[in-house]
């Protein structure tokens, strides 16, 4: 599968030796959706300087239909980090979106393609607005951990029931 970055131009899909078009994944546009940072304790900063932190992230993916073959995957990443006492030193939730043309996908590939392979390749643009933007805040730089969007997808479809895949 051929990943590029913008449209064809107009041009037809390149032709494989047996004469199919070969899939193709191609990123249109990329932006940040919705962001919200809080940095409840500035300026007087959090209350004991010693203690580390305890950070919680929460990442989801939303898929939206946009046309027979484009997709907008919306990749959410809410995170907050508390002291002991519960002080919440900052807090964020992103809201970070691109849209995709998927082309010549068979119907059984086309649900992981965009719930697994769209928001791995969003996350590292999402991972470097965290971190800018926390280290913005007076804080060392979030670096968040690679996520799993192979268990997520697998999680999604344990809670959807015997593993039946809903429409995206």
């Amino acid at each position: 599968m051929s990943t590029t970055n913008g449209g064809n131009g107009g041009a037809q899909a390149p032709q494989t030796p047996a004469g199919e078009n070969s899939p193709q994944l191609n990123v249109l546009a990329q932006y940040i959706k919705d962001f919200s940072f809080e940095n409840p304790l500035a300026p007087r900063g959090a209350p004991n300087q010693q203690q580390q932190p305890a950070i919680n992230i929460q990442v989801g993916v939303n898929v939206n239909p946009l046309g027979q073959t484009d997709f907008e995957i919306v990749l959410k990443i809410d995170g907050k980090a508390n002291v002991a006492n519960d002080a919440v030193l900052f807090a964020f939730e992103l809201q970070y979106g691109g849209v995709f043309r998927v082309q010549n996908v068979t119907e059984e590939s086309l649900r992981p393609l965009l719930l697994i392979e769209c928001p791995r390749l969003l996350f590292p643009f999402a991972r470097e607005i965290i971190a800018t933007t926390v280290s913005n805040g007076g804080f060392p730089p979030l670096m968040l951990d690679p996520v799993d969007f192979v268990g997520l997808y697998r999680q999604t479809l344990a809670q959807q029931g015997a593993g039946t895949p809903a429409q995206a």
